[in-house]
């Protein structure tokens, strides 16, 4: 590490911080305009606006949109270094344009590093509060129930319920068949199955108005009760999908859900597993946007930074395009999850690859 590396890193995280707080800045104003007569008519406390909303959206889409933040900075503080002959003296001195882009690379590093810890980990348990405030105050209408819900809570067992209110966290009209080598051996059925929210232990649900059917060859045994506290392998989450509800799970709580329900036969995860392989995508592109900023804006040019920043824009509001049509592909055709998420990526690595080679010319 030279002098050289320390003054490009600071000039590069400086004016991250600096892109991050200006557009951060303005998008609060425009949200707050826009919501200001849904928070009053809804009588949302200011406590809650600024502490429960506005304290968990700047990280949430600051997180979001940080590869256009790095692409901005890059493209902002490089332009000024080569409008003031900075990077011609750099290049002049015998530094290589390759030895020139490590520093670029460690501090883009450091910045997908941290944006991957606070998406996969911190952010989160932010969502949930941010949406649940949302809920309430912005009558955005949160799915509450669900009809007809069927899956397997075990081997060979599989739950059915009619109607389920999450909410009340209570369902009606339960059924559960367990299957041994395809043949029917016991069969609960009750009126109405209750989940304990206050049980020490998941999975543990109270059945009312239930009967029991046990089979054993040609012979059948019927128990009846009012009712019985029992363990089912399953959770309200596991019952109701409300938009959004990926974006509230940590990284290890994604993959353990998405195992879950693999193993159930569920279909519905595929917005599970675009999310979670979007995390890891978009920490690598702060790479690829970094590489593409640092040689379009390299160049001293007589109009300054315009058109290094417009063809900068453009690229990165593309970037961001792509990602979400990808991402709709994914969950409406059918395409693969990971590739849809990394789709994006291996696109740009080759407008990267081709910027970086005509950069030193």
């Amino acid at each position: 590490m030279k002098r050289l590396d320390w003054y490009i890193i600071r000039k590069f995280i400086g004016t991250y911080i600096f892109a991050i707080l200006l557009i951060i800045s303005i998008s609060i104003v425009f949200d707050f305009n826009e919501n200001m007569a849904k928070f009053s008519t809804n009588h949302a406390p200011w406590r809650a606006i600024i502490f429960d909303y506005y304290a968990n959206f700047v990280p949430y889409f600051a997180n979001l949109f940080s590869p256009l933040f790095v692409f901005i900075a890059v493209i902002f503080f490089t332009s000024k270094l080569a409008a003031n002959s900075e990077i011609i003296a750099m290049l002049a001195s015998g530094t290589s344009f390759r030895r020139l882009m490590r520093p670029y690379l460690l501090s883009a590093a450091l910045i997908a590093g941290v944006n991957f810890y606070l998406g996969a980990y911190v952010i989160p348990s932010g969502n949930i509060i941010r949406q649940n405030f949302e809920t309430v105050y912005k009558n955005k209408k949160k799915n509450t129930s669900a009809q007809n819900v069927t899956l397997q809570v075990g081997p060979g067992i599989i739950a059915n319920i009619q109607t389920y209110d999450n909410t009340l966290k209570r369902g009606y009209g339960f059924n559960m068949y367990k299957f041994e080598q395809k043949k029917l051996v016991s069969q609960l059925t009750a009126n109405v199955v209750q989940y304990d929210t206050i049980s020490d232990s998941r999975y543990h649900w109270r059945v009312t108005n239930y009967k029991i059917r046990t089979l054993k060859g040609l012979r059948e045994k019927i128990e009846t009760g009012t009712e019985l506290d029992t363990t089912i392998m399953m959770e309200p989450m596991d019952l109701v999908y409300s938009k959004g509800q990926q974006e509230q799970f940590t990284s290890p709580e994604l993959l353990r859900y998405i195992s879950k329900q693999q193993e159930r036969g569920s279909t519905n995860v595929v917005q599970y597993e675009v999310e979670y392989h979007k995390r890891i995508a978009t920490s690598f592109a702060s790479f690829i946007l970094t590489i593409i900023g640092a040689s379009l804006s390299a160049r001293k040019r007589k109009g300054g930074m315009g058109l290094a920043l417009g063809i900068g824009l453009a690229l990165s509001f593309a970037y961001i395009l792509l990602q979400t049509v990808s991402a709709t592909f994914a969950i409406q055709a059918n395409f693969p999850p990971a590739l849809a998420a990394w789709v994006p990526n291996i696109l740009y690595v080759f407008i990267a690859y081709f910027c970086y080679r005509q950069a030193p010319n």
